[in-house]
């Protein structure tokens, strides 16, 4: 059941433990909800002059439950349409969540260096997660999946000039379905690190906010290279492999 954020009494520290998805309203506003987050939302508003019922309605929006039924049949989605549902949702959710988080656990990491000094390699984990992350995104955005949706359309349609698009443009799927595996084996590392995004006891409202971010990253991350892997290059190649029947 979805938190109320209407009694306004209540902590800026308690209400980021009960749900870490409200620590970003709180970033925006510049209000503290670690170490200094012991007063109430109320107050907290007061000593910034901000509006409360504005940051109320944020918190609630922030919260949200979104929900994909599992009965949805991707396999069935159009080749065009999952192309522009992995950019438009998972490829837009790392770029929108990735570059924050990894900021977070850098800064986080560097100021608790003594006290948790296994962070460290969490960080060196998820740093090359990004790395992969960026190269991988860049390259199906720049040239595997233009790539797909112009053979989709050829499909559709005879064209003259499938056999010429096919000989200089053809793509190694196969490949990217390789770098997939080496992201995948990258986030099971992280995980493994992480006792699968496991705090430490008494850990700090900031740390649990990063290794639940952690987690919503690597559940998201699952959906999108199965989506990848398991539907649309199979599809794509499906597609590749019977106009290449057809101009043979």
């Amino acid at each position: 059941m979805a938190q109320t954020f209407h009694d306004t009494s209540r902590r800026i520290s308690e209400i980021v433990r009960s749900d870490y998805r409200t620590a970003d309203v709180f970033r925006r506003y510049n209000i503290n909800y670690c170490c200094s987050g012991e007063v109430s939302l109320q107050d907290a508003c007061a000593l910034k002059n901000i509006e409360t019922n504005a940051v109320v309605s944020e918190l609630h929006e922030a919260t949200r439950v979104m929900v994909i039924p599992n009965s949805l049949r991707f396999s069935e989605w159009k080749t065009d349409f999952l192309v522009d549902y992995i950019v438009n949702v998972h490829h837009a959710y790392i770029l929108t969540s990735m570059a924050p988080l990894h900021a977070s656990l850098s800064s986080f990491m560097e100021s608790h260096r003594k006290k948790y000094p296994d962070l460290e390699a969490v960080y060196k984990e998820f740093s090359e997660l990004v790395r992969l992350l960026d190269l991988h995104l860049f390259d199906e955005e720049s040239n595997i999946f233009p790539y797909i949706k112009q053979i989709s359309a050829l499909s559709k349609r005879k064209e003259p000039y499938v056999e010429l698009f096919l000989k200089t443009l053809r793509k190694s799927l196969d490949y990217k379905k390789r770098q997939h595996g080496k992201i995948a084996d990258q986030l099971f590392q992280l995980q493994r690190l992480t006792a699968n995004y496991t705090f430490p006891d008494r850990a700090c409202t900031n740390y649990q906010v990063i290794y639940y971010k952690l987690k919503e990253f690597h559940n998201d991350l699952i959906q999108h290279l199965y989506l990848e892997n398991d539907v649309l290059y199979p599809q794509a190649m499906k597609i590749e492999e019977e106009l290449l029947a057809n101009i043979s």
